[in-house]
């Protein structure tokens, strides 16, 4: 600031020699009331971050932009992921996948199911009797077809997975229908490597 004058003396404490007159001009001012907007805004976030941290300790995950996922995924993991597409039965990566591991959210790699809870249906599409991590899937209803399905979407990437019916197998009586085109397969010999450790004592 190049030309600075000094407060006439009137106005020196002035909140303390004229109290009544510095709250009205203070309350006009809007300052107040702009502190304790923004107040409960920063104290919503924060809540939110919270929530986040408390579902998943320790769990950070990356959601890059859609201009990126163009970029990184294939045209069909972007169809089925981001415009709630669905791959051909049987024609598709993991349909018949039977080796041990995890399978991870394409975009975001947050853990969403196990080879452990992984069954043949017939249906062509990967298939699992329960979620690995319930906390990083969302159900959704889907009115799409006319009729009423469940649409199963990570919570985090917000990813289009697939559907669950309720004709799986004991013990859970569920069956969650999942595009292999959403999905990441970590093998259990990279889990390690790759960052999943805490699910090797799934394999042992």
């Amino acid at each position: 600031m190049k030309n600075f004058y000094k407060a006439e003396k009137y106005h020196q404490d002035y909140y303390q020699k004229n109290k009544i007159s510095y709250k009205a001009y203070r309350y006009f001012s809007g300052r107040d009331s702009f502190i304790q907007d923004h107040r409960q805004v920063a104290d919503k976030n924060n809540q939110k971050k919270e929530k986040q941290d408390m579902d998943n300790p320790g769990q950070k995950y990356t959601i890059p932009k859609k201009e990126e996922l163009k970029e990184t995924l294939t045209t069909l993991q972007y169809k089925v992921t981001q415009k709630e597409g669905t791959e051909p039965a049987f024609e598709n990566k993991y349909w018949d996948n039977q080796r041990p591991g995890i399978y991870v959210d394409i975009v975001s790699g947050e853990p969403l199911f196990s080879s452990m809870d992984k069954f043949k249906s017939g249906t062509g599409w990967p298939s699992f009797t329960r979620p690995l991590e319930p906390q990083n899937i969302v159900e959704k209803k889907d009115w799409s077809l006319g009729g009423m399905r469940t649409e199963v979407r990570s919570k985090h990437a917000d990813s289009h997975l697939g559907h669950v019916f309720e004709d799986g197998p004991p013990p859970s009586g569920m069956r969650y229908c999942i595009n292999s085109a959403a999905l990441k397969f970590i093998p259990k010999e990279k889990l390690q490597e790759k960052g999943y450790n805490e699910y090797l004592s799934l394999f042992q």
